[in-house]
């Protein structure tokens, strides 16, 4: 269910973050400052507000960053790596250090980039650790593996033991689910499952020092969970061949769906939901390489509603507000699924079209010109009509490349808009230079 504005969203997100077991972390890569922190990360450090804890930086907070000069090393590293992922210790109020694992990505919301670091206090893992590193496989790889269930694959049978605490992650009760291989791999999403199988593969090879992957998997109810599984052959047989994979599971579903939530939040609109500029961007360049590669036309639409200002000042902007998730709703319907609807800035919008020469596109956006015209706004007086001004150019007779294509669709919009508006313009083709 879509957000209704903004400040709804910004509500949720917040309780989505205090809700979360672990440590959540917003920092300026620039100055390693904490810009945000939830409860877990304020209360489990010993503060009574978040505030007092926005006074630190990495610096102040982690043990094992020394100086400017190393965390801009560790920032160099989170931009190469998604997730970085690192153990280390943080410092509580009262001085003593907590053991934590931390997991951090990089990215861009309103055209400034930020680190969102989760971090598990692994204290009592630690302990255990210490204490109990003796034991056998099972064990030191629960160990080794801070997570919430257990597998052991027995090779030469197939058969696989899941701990009690797997099952019930999974919803299973203790003699629910089939000691075998097959009733685990059944369940795993269709999309995720030759992956997995590609990983486990490398391992049993020897291609890979470890068996690690995170995907989808379903539960007894039928629905699916984001998992973060990893193994590690512990036996082999007299021939050096694998016999005995040893493995953990964690449910990373709050996880997964916070950096979703997150991606959603940094390539779309929040008012229209459609992709931003800047993801407008990475999707032009995407599939002009993908068109190049297929040998196929690429056609765009750079549109513009028409009189905005006027509806704006005459309506209110909340009218303007309606005025443009109606636009987008609207053209949404109408386009195909292989097509990007962006909006681009302000009452601007772009269109990207697949396989679309010029004269494919301009009937489509023909179409589209019309069926805004004709569109009945109900629900604001006195609003009768709305319109908008199209440039349409295309791939390869406008330009090869994003910016040269833009420069002809802006052009082409500009004098859609000096014609007299609510019309298609395409793009001048410029005589080649000898």
């Amino acid at each position: 269910m879509p957000l209704a504005n903004a400040d709804n969203s910004h509500t949720v997100l917040e309780a989505v973050f205090d809700a979360l077991p672990d440590s959540v972390f917003l920092i300026d890569p620039a100055s390693s400052s904490i810009v945000y922190c939830n409860r877990e990360a304020w209360s489990g450090l010993g503060y009574s507000r978040a505030e007092d804890l926005l006074d630190h930086s990495v610096l102040s907070l982690q043990r094992d960053v020394i100086g400017p000069e190393q965390w801009l090393s560790i920032a160099a590293e989170i931009r190469a790596r998604a997730p970085y992922v690192f153990i280390g210790c943080h410092r509580h109020r009262l001085g003593r250090e907590i053991p934590v694992e931390v997991h951090t990505r990089c990215f861009q919301f309103n055209n400034r980039e930020y680190f969102l670091s989760v971090a598990r206090d692994i204290t009592l893992r630690t302990q255990l650790e210490r204490d109990l590193s003796a034991r056998d496989a099972q064990l030191r790889f629960a160990l080794n593996e801070a997570s919430d269930g257990l597998w052991d694959w027995e090779i030469s049978s197939d058969k696989v033991f899941f701990s009690p605490q797997l099952k019930r992650m999974l919803g299973y009760g203790p003699d629910e689910l089939e000691p075998t291989l097959s009733s685990w791999t059944d369940n795993i999403h269709r999309d995720d499952a030759g992956m997995v199988g590609r990983v486990l593969d490398e391992h049993l090879a020897g291609e890979r020092e470890r068996y690690e992957a995170e995907y989808r998997l379903r539960n007894r109810n039928g629905h699916y969970l984001w998992v973060h599984d990893r193994g590690r052959i512990c036996e082999r047989d007299e021939n050096g061949r694998p016999s005995r994979v040893v493995g953990m599971v964690q449910n990373i579903t709050d996880r997964k769906n916070l950096e979703l939530r997150l991606q959603q939040l940094a390539s779309h609109d929040s008012l229209t939901g459609l992709l931003n500029r800047r993801e407008a961007e990475i999707v032009l360049d995407t599939q002009l390489g993908l068109c190049e590669r297929l040998g196929v036309p690429l056609g765009i639409c750079l549109f513009d509603l028409d009189n905005f200002k006027h509806i704006n000042d005459t309506h209110g902007h909340q009218c303007g507000d309606k005025v443009l998730a109606g636009v987008a709703q609207l053209f949404g319907k109408h386009i195909r699924r292989s097509d990007f609807l962006c909006r681009w800035g302000g009452e601007e919008f772009m269109l990207i079209c697949v396989d679309s020469n010029l004269e494919q596109l301009r009937h489509r956006i023909e179409t589209l010109r019309h069926l805004l015209a004709a569109h009945p706004w109900e629900g604001i007086d006195a609003l009768e009509q709305v319109t908008a001004s199209f440039g349409i150019a295309s791939c390869p007779e406008h330009g090869r490349d994003a910016r040269e294509l833009f420069i002809a669709v802006d052009e082409a919009l500009y004098r859609a808009k000096a014609a007299g508006r609510n019309r298609v313009e395409p793009a001048a083709i410029k005589p080649l230079t000898p």
